[in-house]
């Protein structure tokens, strides 16, 4: 064959070695006793298929032809699916250690964020869990000092509502304000002025933040790194806004330093100081009490103490401005029981039907619903499929809230998910809005406390109800775009009862 006839066949040759390699792939997986899936293309993988902005609809579809445990093709990355509450219990829960990595997303390693609690694994997890958590009870979580930060909130809140005169207004601003100044003054001791302009900044970069991370650009870069200078603009975006947060915090943190006491700590960041001073003194110069550690853990408490609990607040107003028979239903039983004065945590066991619906908030309202993303840290075999160590494994949360077997109405907001027949309250197994194992989120005690104390208040204080020339029925219960499943842009009235 001549050289202009070799030519001729490149292509066919390409075509060739491609349809070798995707059969390699399938007859490798075939072999291995890897989870099924779909057949992924060249490169793409299975990004055809994905719903990228609800790509756990995508997983929940696929579970029914491939099962609850199914690999799917993020690009040229394979990963591990799980759907369905029996699935994600055992991969988090009973298999805890195989499945309790975290895989650390292309922005974090790019933008040094692999320190603190959220992204690490081994002995720096290990480390500055334990410190953050021991340190966030020791500031009041789950005791009656981060009750009594609550309640002051609380009366900040509700002036800054009031201040509105019953006239619609965004939600996102006050309540997102209120759940932040709740976190800051666990990990720094003291609360920001709503009207701070510096504190306006950072909760904006933080809500943006989280949204750009679920936008079709940025899922995109962390697939295909290489395609940055195309995705320019998102990426740059996304990276000035934890920049510009890195630095408030750092500025934060140089504050508190100037006006250290060792024998006094105000609040987790003096904490970390103090225990990093002791470690100095001591000549322990290697180990996890570094800068870096503690930027790092600052910005994931205010990430994860801030968006998901305003978000789920959010839902909680709308979801009572859209159902007022329900509305009603909380009011009645809170005037019965507590009447006007200040609700207490003790409170919760006496108002079952409130607290179940701020439990059907959260399932319905599905915050995060892929979690983050996990990894194994070692070869498993899980229900009879083979999983490679490293594989990066989705956990679809939104699957066990909306689980067909464990929810009488899965799709519709129903309190009774959460009470017997006589009306008691009732736990629920499949209830995971704080993901399971290892990695359940550590705030999950301060979250509990901070969504009962203040939609109690709010709801002895107000009437909300759809913006003028807007009904219940046209109220839009469609997410936003995001890494956390927020209610899309809305404004409601708050009507004071007082």
């Amino acid at each position: 064959m001549d050289a202009a006839g070799l030519i001729q066949c490149l292509p066919v040759l390409g075509s060739l070695v491609v349809l070798v390699l995707v059969y390699l792939v399938f007859t490798a997986q075939t072999q291995n006793n890897e989870p099924p899936g779909p057949r992924p293309l060249p490169l793409l993988g299975n990004l055809l298929l994905l719903d990228f902005n609800q790509p756990y609809k995508t997983f929940i579809n696929l579970s029914k032809k491939y099962g609850s445990v199914f690999t799917f093709h993020m690009g040229p990355d394979k990963a591990v699916v799980l759907v369905g509450y029996q699935a994600v219990k055992e991969a988090l829960v009973d298999f805890a250690d195989e499945f309790g990595e975290r895989a650390p997303p292309t922005t974090v390693k790019e933008d040094q964020r692999e320190y603190g609690v959220v992204f690490t694994n081994g002995e720096t997890w290990r480390e500055m869990r334990r410190f953050a958590l021991t340190n966030l009870r020791d500031f009041g979580m789950g005791k009656k000092a981060c009750e009594d930060k609550i309640i002051e909130e609380c009366g900040h809140l509700l002036q800054r509502i009031k201040s509105f005169r019953d006239k619609a207004f965004d939600t996102n601003e006050v309540v997102t304000a209120a759940v932040s100044n709740i976190i800051s003054s666990m990990v720094y001791g003291s609360r920001f002025d709503y009207n701070d302009p510096e504190f306006q900044q950072v909760l904006y970069r933080v809500c943006r933040g989280t949204e750009l991370l679920g936008t079709r650009s940025v899922q995109l870069y962390e697939m295909f790194p290489s395609l940055g200078k195309w995705m320019s603009g998102t990426r740059a975006e996304h990276r000035n806004i934890i920049l510009a947060n890195r630095n408030h915090y750092l500025k934060m943190i140089d504050r508190l330093t100037e006006t250290l006491e060792p024998d006094v700590s105000r609040g987790v960041v003096d904490a970390f100081l103090i225990k990093q001073q002791q470690l100095e003194e001591a000549g322990k110069n290697d180990t996890q009490f570094h800068s870096k550690n503690l930027t790092t853990m600052v910005a994931n408490l205010f990430a994860g103490g801030t968006e998901t609990t305003a978000c789920t607040l959010r839902w909680s107003l709308l979801f009572m401005a859209k159902y007022p028979n329900i509305q009603d239903q909380v009011r009645e039983e809170i005037s019965r029981v507590i009447g006007a004065r200040q609700v207490q945590v003790e409170d919760r066991k006496n108002l079952p039907f409130t607290d179940a619906v701020i439990h059907e908030t959260q399932r319905l309202g599905n915050i995060l619903p892929l979690s983050l993303l996990h990894r194994t840290s070692r070869d498993v075999v899980f229900q009879g499929h083979f999983i490679r160590k490293g594989t990066a494994v989705y956990p679809v949360l939104a699957s066990v809230l909306y689980d067909e077997n464990e929810w009488e109405k899965p799709d519709c907001f129903y309190p009774a998910h959460f009470l017997d027949k006589d009306g008691k309250f009732v736990k629920r197994d499949a209830f995971m809005p704080f993901s399971a194992g290892r990695r359940i989120c550590p705030g999950e005690g301060l979250a509990r406390m901070e969504l009962f104390i203040i939609f109690v208040t709010l709801m002895q204080r107000f009437r909300f109800t759809p913006p003028p020339g807007v009904t219940e029925e046209e109220l839009d219960l469609t997410p936003s775009v995001g890494l956390a499943h927020c209610p899309s842009p809305h404004q409601l009235c708050a009507i004071s009862l007082s």
